[in-house]
C-alpha cells in the first residue's frame, strides 16, 4: 500500500501534496530552504509570513489557500492510472495568525485535523468558525478527528483570552513605575499585545525580527523598536528568566509576565544539563484554581492563563459539535498526557457502535493493525445494513495512520499522514468548487 498521498505538519518523508496548519517551530520541524518535495498548501497568512520564516524557500512551492473555501484536487493512482478526487477546506483555528483546521473529504470519508487551535465559544471570530466548520460538514458527521489535546485534563480551564488579556493589562496597572516584560514567541499572541496597548495607550516594544513579522501582519502603529517609547516590552519567551529579572530589578524596578495555558512554577535546574531555562518550569501540581487566573510564583513573576490551545470543556464542546466515528489526539507524550478517549471517547460513534468501553476496544480486532481507525464510506455502516457490514466496513478502511508525536513543551513534531491509498499526485490540479 502506497502511504505517500497527503503530509500535515510533516516534512521529512515523501508525500505528493503537504499541508501546513501554521508555522510555530514545532510543526515546521523538517522545513528548510533547501526543501523541494512538493507542494505546501496554507492559509494566506500563513503564505505571507513564510518567506521572513525561511529565506531563500522556493515560493513557487506555496499555494496559499483561502480560509472558508473548498478546493478540489484530482490525484492518479498509480495501480489504476485513475483520477481520483479529494475535497479539502481549511477552518480558522483561532490559535495564531494563519492557523488553520483542515477538513478533508473523499472516499476515505471526512477526516479533520485540527492542528494547535481554540475553541472559543463566544466572539465574532468563534462564531465565523464554527460556521464554516458547519457548512463545510453540511449534514455529514466527521469520521476521524486529530484533535489538538494539550490540555485534556479536568484541570484546565481557562477564561477567554479577552478575559485574560485584561488580567494582563490589570498587573501592568497595578505597576505604574515599573518596567513590564511578557514572554511570547515568535509568533502569536498579537491580540494580546494590542489589546494592552489599546487599554494602556501605549507602544509596545518587540525585537525587530518580530517587527517584521508585526508588520506582515498589518500592525504598523503599535510596536516599536525604540525602548524609549515603551516600557511594556515583549521579550522571547525563553529569555524571561529570574536571573534576567533579578538583575534588570537592580537598575529599574521590573516585573515578568508569562501568558500561558502552562501552570509555571519556579524551579532550579542547575544539576539539570537538559533544561534550556534555568529558572521557570511546567509543574506537575494541577490546580484548577491556580489554573484558571493569574498567579504570582515569584516576587517579580505574574502567570497568566492566556492560552492559544482550548481547555478541557472547549475540547469537550468541539467534539460534541463534530461528533466524530473515531478520534485521536495530535499530542501523544506530556506530563500530564490523556488521550482524548478517556474522557470524550463515549461521544464517539465507534464507543457506540460495539459498544463496549475504549480498554475492550483496543484490544478488539479491529484495532490490531493500527493506531486508530481511518474510515471510508461511513454511510455504508449508518445505513439498515449497519449490524451486518460494520465488521467488514471497518477492516477495510483501517489504515496504517501515522500520528504526530509533540511534547507538552512543543519542542518535537512528527506530523501526521492522515491519508494512505495507492495514489499519487503526479497530475495535481486544485479548484475551488
Amino acid at each position: 500500500m502506497d502511504d505517500r498521498l497527503i503530509a500535515i505538519d510533516r516534512w521529512t518523508s515523501e508525500s505528493q501534496a503537504y499541508f501546513l496548519t501554521h508555522l510555530h517551530a514545532d510543526h515546521t520541524r523538517g522545513l528548510s530552504p533547501g526543501w523541494r518535495r512538493g507542494p505546501i498548501f496554507c492559509s494566506r497568512v500563513s503564505a505571507t509570513l513564510f518567506p521572513s520564516k525561511f529565506p531563500g524557500f522556493d515560493l513557487s512551492l506555496i499555494k496559499a489557500l483561502e480560509i472558508g473555501r473548498t478546493y478540489s484536487f484530482t490525484l492518479k493512482s498509480l495501480s489504476s492510472d485513475q483520477s481520483v478526487q479529494y475535497r479539502v477546506t481549511p477552518i480558522d483555528a483561532c490559535h495564531c495568525p494563519g492557523a488553520v483546521m483542515f477538513l478533508f473529504n473523499g472516499d476515505f470519508g471526512k477526516v479533520l485535523y485540527t492542528g494547535d487551535f481554540r475553541w472559543e465559544t463566544k466572539g465574532n471570530r468563534a462564531q465565523m468558525a464554527k460556521y464554516m466548520l458547519l457548512r463545510a460538514l453540511g449534514k455529514d458527521k466527521v469520521d476521524f478527528l486529530h484533535v489538538d489535546n494539550t490540555f485534556c485534563h479536568p484541570s484546565f480551564s481557562f477564561p477567554p483570552r479577552e478575559v485574560a488579556a485584561q488580567q494582563v493589562v490589570d498587573i501592568i496597572s497595578s505597576y505604574p513605575k515599573h518596567d513590564i516584560l511578557i514572554g511570547i514567541d515568535t509568533l502569536g499572541k498579537e491580540d494580546l499585545l494590542v489589546h494592552i496597548s489599546h487599554a494602556l495607550n501605549t507602544k509596545i516594544w518587540v525585537w525587530p525580527e518580530r517587527l517584521q513579522t508585526m508588520h506582515l501582519l498589518g500592525f504598523d502603529d503599535v510596536f516599536t523598536t525604540k525602548t524609549c517609547l515603551a516600557r511594556v516590552r515583549a521579550v522571547p519567551r525563553y529569555s524571561l528568566t529570574i536571573d534576567t529579572l533579578e538583575a534588570l530589578n537592580t537598575v529599574k524596578p521590573t516585573i515578568g509576565i508569562m501568558p500561558s495555558g502552562l501552570p509555571w512554577s519556579v524551579t532550579m535546574f542547575n544539576s539539570n544539563k537538559h533544561s534550556r531555562d534555568p529558572s521557570f518550569a511546567v509543574t506537575l501540581h494541577l490546580d484548577k484554581d491556580q489554573l484558571n487566573s493569574p498567579q504570582r510564583f515569584h516576587r517579580y513573576v505574574y502567570s497568566v492563563p492566556y492560552s492559544e490551545h482550548s481547555c478541557f470543556n472547549e475540547i469537550g464542546e468541539f467534539i460534541r459539535l463534530v461528533q466524530p466515528f473515531d478520534m485521536s489526539g495530535i499530542v501523544t507524550s506530556s506530563f500530564c498526557y490523556i488521550n482524548p478517549r478517556h474522557h470524550f471517547g463515549h461521544l464517539c460513534g465507534a464507543y457506540q457502535l460495539l459498544g463496549h468501553s475504549w480498554d475492550n476496544l483496543e484490544k478488539h480486532e479491529l484495532f490490531e493493525k493500527t493506531e486508530f481507525m481511518q474510515i471510508g464510506s461511513v454511510s455504508r455502516c449508518r445505513d439498515s445494513k449497519m449490524g451486518r457490514n460494520k465488521k467488514r466496513a471497518l477492516r477495510n478502511y483501517c489504515s496504517g495512520v501515522r500520528r504526530s508525536r509533540v511534547s507538552l513543551v512543543r519542542r518535537e513534531r512528527r506530523g501526521v499522514k492522515i491519508i494512505e491509498d495507492g495514489f499519487c499526485a503526479s497530475d495535481l490540479n486544485t479548484g475551488i468548487t
